[in-house]
Order: structure tokens, then sequence, then C-alpha cells
């Protein structure tokens, strides 16, 4: 069972990779074996994600990028391909969610940039990875949406309509790459403590209001979306493709 879970040989592009989420996934496909190369948009950010994971330096590389601009994607992956050779894994993290309130008071740069980040940007550097996957021996898309994509999340609307896009966009690219040995799952996270989602715990009562609405009756932590990461970029997914697996807690349920 440890060569079906192991990422050994595996060359993994992680967007959002210096924090919460993406860090955390950094960390273990690190651990399961695979070289890594994590972006974000500041250099500072990229730094201490480096620091974090000093021990595994030589199999890491950290870019400046902003997955929003399509001009910055294909320099990432020519930077990941330069240092440790064709990209394979590729998780869809980098998200953002700067408004929070009703749809129909929100502006509309509230909506680019949300569409821009969580939508467009996985769109725009899916294709130019998954080009590279069907010239050589096919690979794995992992998106990271959410439980928000799959029930409205009130107060987070526009958040909402993106991640349920990108639900949308793994099944479209499932359905279009599986014959070219490309896989491509998501996982959709309920209330995870992160940066990104900081009002919906950081206040002890309002934590405790949300993890009513889970079964387990917690708020989950990001070490507990690693398993799931794994599973879909390694080998003991094989036969999976344009999935949804909801890391939530209970929370749909």
């Amino acid at each position: 069972m440890d060569s079906t879970f192991s990422l050994a040989g595996h060359n993994a592009i992680i967007t959002g990779g210096t924090r919460g989420i993406g860090l955390a996934i950094a960390g273990g496909f690190l651990q399961a074996g695979a070289t890594v190369t994590l972006c974000s948009r500041k250099q500072e950010n990229v730094d201490q994600a480096i620091a974090e994971l000093e021990s595994h330096a030589d199999k890491l590389l950290g870019v400046t990028a902003h997955v929003g601009r399509g001009e910055e994607l294909e320099p990432l992956v020519a930077a990941a391909t330069e240092k440790f050779g064709p990209v394979n894994v590729l998780v869809n993290n980098a998200g953002t969610n700067p408004y929070y309130g009703p749809i129909i008071d929100s502006e509309e740069w509230a909506w680019d940039k949300t569409m821009a980040v969580n939508l467009k940007a996985p769109y725009m550097l899916s294709q130019v990875v998954a080009r590279q996957m069907t010239e050589n021996d096919g690979g794995s898309i992992v998106n990271i949406a959410s439980i928000a994509g799959l029930s409205a999340a009130e107060g987070q609307g526009i958040y909402s309509v993106t991640k349920a896009g990108l639900i949308m966009l793994t099944k479209v690219m499932a359905l279009e790459l599986g014959g070219k040995g490309v896989r491509v799952n998501c996982i959709c996270p309920g209330v995870i403590k992160t940066r990104l989602s900081e009002a919906l715990w950081a206040d002890p009562e309002v934590e405790e209001a949300v993890a009513a609405q889970k079964a387990l009756k917690r708020v989950g932590t990001t070490d507990e979306l690693v398993g799931a990461a794994i599973y879909l970029a390694s080998p003991a997914s094989s036969f999976t493709t344009g999935a949804m697996l909801q890391v939530d807690g209970g929370m749909v349920i």
C-alpha cells in the first residue's frame, strides 16, 4: 500500500501553496516523495514557506506568480519543468473571497477579482499543464473547490458561484482528458481554519455555531485535507476522475 499512495516520481505545482491548505498539501506531498513547486503573489510569502519546508529543500521550488494573470502562468510551469522535469500533478488551490454580503449589493470589482482567481486561473493553468501532461505520461489535476459550490452560502454568493463553476470545470475537463491519461478531480472542503475563512471561526461564538452545523461538531484543520489530496494525486486513485470528494466534517448532510 505504501507504493500505491507514494508520490515518488511525481512533480507537482501547487498554487496558493505558501499558507493554509496549500502549504499543508505541499508538506504532505513532499513527505510522500514528490517534488513540489509552490507559488504565491508575494515573494515574502514564498520565502516564508520555503523556510518552513526547509528539510525538503532539495525537492522544493518557490515561484512568485499571480495566477489571476494569464501571462504569469507559462513562466510558472516552465520554472517547475526546468527544475524537476515534466509536471504531472497540479493542485489548483489559490482562492480569494474579498466580498462578504448579499450578492445584489456586490460591486463589479468583487465579481471580477473572485472569478479571476477562483475560476479563470484554474481554467488557464489547467490548460497549460494538461497539454504538457498529454504529451508525456498523463497526470492528475486536483481542484480545491468548496461545499459552498454545492449549496448556496449566505453572504458568500460570488464565492459560491465561482466554486460551483470550478466543480463543473472539473467534470468537463475530466470528460475531455480522460482518454489522454489525465485525471481531474476536486476536493470540497467545509469550514477549515485558514485565514480565508477566519470570519467563520476566529470568534468563539461564531465557531461554535458553525461547528454545530457539522456532524463531527467541529471546524476542520488544514492537515485534514492532505490525505484527500495525496489520494487524488497518487496511483491510489487511478480509476477516479470527475469526482467531488467532500471533506467537510459532515456539514452538507
